[in-house]
């Protein structure tokens, strides 16, 4: 129904100032309480089928009972309202549900502050300054529990059956668990399917990054669907490879390179370290397998004296290291760039930074899960190249690539 410019008027009758609209107890305030009682008695009559005072409800077993009093949070603040009640307790409002104290959006507020790594105190003191609302950490919790059930839901979906890429690696967070604060490993399962897109497949927390839970995960993985991986990336855990490769006989294991770098680098000196990591780069980027191994053999005849650790990693872990040197530039670049893995765990730790620990998984479940779903909305494009590595896929992988199109069910589509 149009609100009328006489009506409009009426309503302003007394407006002087912008408190006088605006304030605790201005017209917007009054009319939010107004509207909402107003919608909840003809709930209530729709409930009973009779109006108030009619003779049509006398001996229907079950009138009007009075109000109970109840204060529900909104983005303009706190507003007192008088909820209408039945005589035999039947009437369940629609507009404000019975146990709910916010309205007009205001957990999804919460919610999307949390999923930006707002602790519990910041939110509290962030929705005062702007709203001027006051909040429980008991009211943030169940704001984002009806999210575990959707982290469930995510969590078991079914999966593409072909995924031509997965990224593997785990995160380290602070959990408490009987009294005593443990370190618990995250494990992450990112995939680019048959389209470039990138797609987390899953969130699983354990006690320790093994390679007995990595093959408990990729087992998870093949029983949601996934049929077939033609590479995957994984970080120097020992029996990892092996893991995959007992689920996925086929797949190319290949060692992440961001995980070697950042494990070499980190017994280089300071003043040392941008020099040692382009001799590295020689390596990694040799146009050819003769020519990487020749790099190889000048960077341990210059470093290892100095840094043996080093150049011993490289030369024990070649094995692993060589495989993405059967492949063209195209596979990879997508194989050993870093922005597939690392770009998210930057954006998770940033998360999470602010949290000393988290009371239990689902705690960590919840804010990474949101954290996620954030991130996953910048992931529309395919990642550099696709298209020219998903041509040497097709020769390569012949049989094994799907040619009936690229079905997927991308992280993205799912929000």
């Amino acid at each position: 129904m149009p609100i009328t410019k006489d009506l409009l008027d009426q309503l302003l009758n007394e407006y002087e100032k912008p408190e006088d609209l605006l304030g605790d107890e201005g017209l917007l305030h009054q009319l939010t309480k107004a509207l909402v009682e107003r919608a909840l008695e003809g709930e209530l009559t729709h409930h009973l089928g009779y109006q108030k005072h009619a003779s049509a409800g006398d001996h229907t077993g079950n009138s009007r009972n009075g109000t109970t009093p109840k204060t529900i949070k909104s983005k303009r603040g706190q507003t007192d309202i008088e909820v209408p009640r039945d005589r035999n307790g039947s009437f369940e409002p629609q507009l404000i549900r019975k146990n709910q104290t916010r309205f007009d959006g205001f957990d999804e507020k919460i919610i999307s502050l949390y999923a930006r790594g707002m602790t519990t105190r910041e939110i509290q003191g962030h929705l005062q300054e702007i709203y001027g609302t006051e909040i429980s950490p008991a009211l943030v919790s169940s704001a984002t529990e009806a999210v575990l059930a959707e982290v469930r839901a995510w969590q078991s979906r079914p999966l593409d059956s072909v995924y031509p890429i997965l990224y593997l690696d785990a995160l380290i967070v602070k959990v408490k668990e009987n009294g005593r604060v443990i370190n618990k490993a995250v494990y992450l399962v990112i995939g680019v399917n048959l389209q470039g897109l990138k797609e987390v497949l899953g969130i699983w927390i354990a006690e320790t990054e093994g390679a007995k839970f990595w093959l408990s995960i990729v087992t998870e993985l093949q029983t949601r669907g996934v049929q077939d991986v033609f590479i995957a990336c994984v970080d120097g855990l020992k029996g990892f490879p092996e893991a995959i490769e007992a689920v996925y006989p086929k797949t190319q294991v290949q060692l992440c390179l961001v995980h070697l770098l950042r494990h070499s680098l980190s017994y280089v000196s300071y003043k040392e370290r941008q020099e040692v990591a382009a001799d590295l780069k020689l390596i990694y980027q040799a146009s050819t397998l003769e020519e990487a191994e020749t790099r190889l053999l000048e960077f341990s005849e210059k470093w290892e004296s100095r840094y043996p650790v080093v150049a011993r990693s490289w030369q024990s872990n070649w094995a692993r290291i060589v495989p993405m040197f059967a492949f063209t530039p195209e596979i990879r670049r997508a194989i050993y760039t870093t922005n597939a893995i690392e770009s998210l765990n930057f954006s998770l730790r940033k998360i999470i930074k602010n949290r000393a620990l988290f009371p239990n998984d689902d705690a960590v479940l919840k804010i990474l899960y949101l954290a996620l779903r954030n991130i996953a909305k910048k992931w529309t494009m395919p990642i550099p190249d696709w298209s020219a590595a998903m041509n040497q896929f097709a020769i390569l992988f012949e049989a094994r690539v799907p040619m009936n199109g690229f079905g997927a069910n991308s992280f993205t589509q799912i929000f």
